[in-house]
This record gives C-alpha cells, sequence and structure tokens, in this order.
C-alpha cells in the first residue's frame, strides 16, 4: 500500500510561490498517475493538476493555468506541485493523490490520498 505525505505548505503573501512535495513510501510513484486536489473551507474538493502514468500527459484546471506546473522525481518518488503568482483564491488544503489508472482520474478514482498541506494566500 502506498503512503503519501504532503509537504511544502504555509504562509505567502499574494504574488508568492510555493513547491508542494508529495513523497511516496509503500510503493513506486511512477506506477500510479498523479493528481493535486485542494479543498478551501465550505468547498468541494477540486482537482488542480494531474499526470497520467500512460503517456505523462498533464490536466490542469483553469484557474491554475500559467501559474501552476507538476513535475515528479522518481529517483526520489517524490511529485511536485510547483505554484507561483499564488492569489487569495488559491489558499486551501492541498492533496496530493494516487491512481492505479493509467489516466488522470476524477476524485473516486484515487486509491491513496495525503494528510494534506495547508497553504493559506494573504492580500
Amino acid at each position: 500500500e502506498v503512503q503519501l505525505v504532503e509537504s511544502g505548505g504555509g504562509l505567502v503573501q499574494a504574488g508568492g510561490s510555493l513547491r508542494l512535495s508529495c513523497a511516496a513510501s509503500g510503493g513506486r510513484l511512477d506506477d500510479y498517475s498523479i493528481g493535486w486536489w485542494r479543498q478551501a473551507p465550505g468547498k468541494e474538493r477540486e482537482g488542480v493538476y494531474c499526470i497520467s502514468r500512460r503517456d505523462g500527459a498533464t490536466h490542469y484546471a483553469d484557474s491554475v493555468k500559467g501559474r501552476f506546473t507538476i513535475s515528479s522525481d522518481n529517483a526520489k518518488n517524490t511529485a511536485y506541485l510547483q505554484m507561483n503568482s499564488l492569489q487569495p483564491v488559491d489558499t486551501a488544503v492541498y492533496y496530493c493523490a494516487a491512481t492505479r489508472s493509467p489516466y488522470c482520474s476524477n476524485y473516486g478514482g484515487y486509491d491513496y490520498w495525503g494528510q494534506g498541506t495547508q497553504v493559506t494566500v494573504s492580500s
């Protein structure tokens, strides 16, 4: 069973950057498609970015286009979410998730979830 641990969250001013990490253990991260999700207070969890195991294709929410980037380091068994030009609307708990599917999945399709890391963007 894969365990996922996110880190890198924190408090940042609007316009700033953060890089979130998702360290995997108990399995190889490149055996999974990886997704980053976020949940703001009072809102549903939404998909932010994902990368498909099958072909490396990436998919992202329109709200993060041009600002966020997903990547991974197989040697470190870690995935990353680089977040630039952060805005207060990006404030949320960010989760990484892994699915055995060769493609990105919707919320219910992920097999493993991390515990989340808080990102707070001040105006």
